[in-house]
């Protein structure tokens, strides 16, 4: 019986499975679908009672496949804690944590329904490919993560200084120029705090020549490490 039910809640090439996986998937989808509806102000009464009972259904099957997936798995620790198990927790998680307690002061937690989103993950395989070329380059993403990380803290500690004095109002400290850090680094450029002085513009102009290069290093990264996973898998 365990491997009968190991054959069909795994990804295999059986019909069963194919079914249970499509099945997944459009609960999935509609809960997230659902989610986003919740969010209309002024609905009906019957239509919240609607999106209720489907959000029920949906986290009682959620939860089924979870128990089966610890039932089947061959270590079953190792699944509770792996990326895919702590993200099947995650996504019932809010229900659960709803009962007995006003749901209005859990609030916040709704948003961990998103992780549903990850759960498609599993089901495919493109997807699957792109994790697994993530895991290949993780030293060189956490590299360069660490090395963005430095250099958002120097450009605010360099805009700070050029630009403390003339307006005090929004770099009064470093902690207040790392938002401008962040922006400007990332190329996003909102345009609510920028440089008024000569230093600041020209400092700005080399930080913004090295936000353009720390935007095309990580999509080198996992690019190259994709095209190694994919040829890697053809050669096989």
């Amino acid at each position: 019986m365990k491997q009968y039910i190991k054959s069909i809640v795994e990804i295999n090439d059986n019909r069963l499975s194919r079914y249970f996986s499509f099945f997944i998937q459009a609960l999935i989808l509609v809960s997230i679908i659902t989610f986003s509806v919740e969010t209309i102000p002024d609905l009906k009464p019957q239509t919240r009672t609607i999106l209720q009972s489907i959000e029920l259904f949906c986290v009682i099957v959620f939860t089924i496949e979870y128990l089966l997936r610890i039932y089947v798995a061959n270590s079953k620790l190792k699944f509770i804690f792996s990326f895919f198990g702590i993200i099947d927790v995650l996504a019932i998680l809010p229900f659960y944590l709803s009962f007995g307690v006003d749901l209005r002061s859990l609030r916040a937690l709704r948003f961990l329904r998103l992780f549903r989103i990850l759960k498609l993950v599993r089901y495919n395989k493109a997807m699957n490919e792109f994790l697994n070329a993530i895991k290949s380059a993780k030293e060189q993403i956490l590299l360069f993560i660490f090395i963005t990380l430095i250099l958002i803290y120097f450009a605010a500690v360099g805009i700070y200084y050029f630009e403390n004095q003339a307006q005090p109002e929004h770099f009064s400290s470093i902690f207040d120029s790392l938002w401008w850090a962040i922006i400007t680094l990332t190329t996003v450029g909102y345009g609510d705090v920028y440089p008024i002085t000569v230093g600041g513009k020209v400092f700005t102009f080399f930080i913004l020549m090295i936000g353009l290069g720390i935007v095309a290093i990580p999509t080198g990264i996992i690019s190259s490490a994709l095209t190694k996973s994919v040829d890697k898998k053809e050669s096989e």
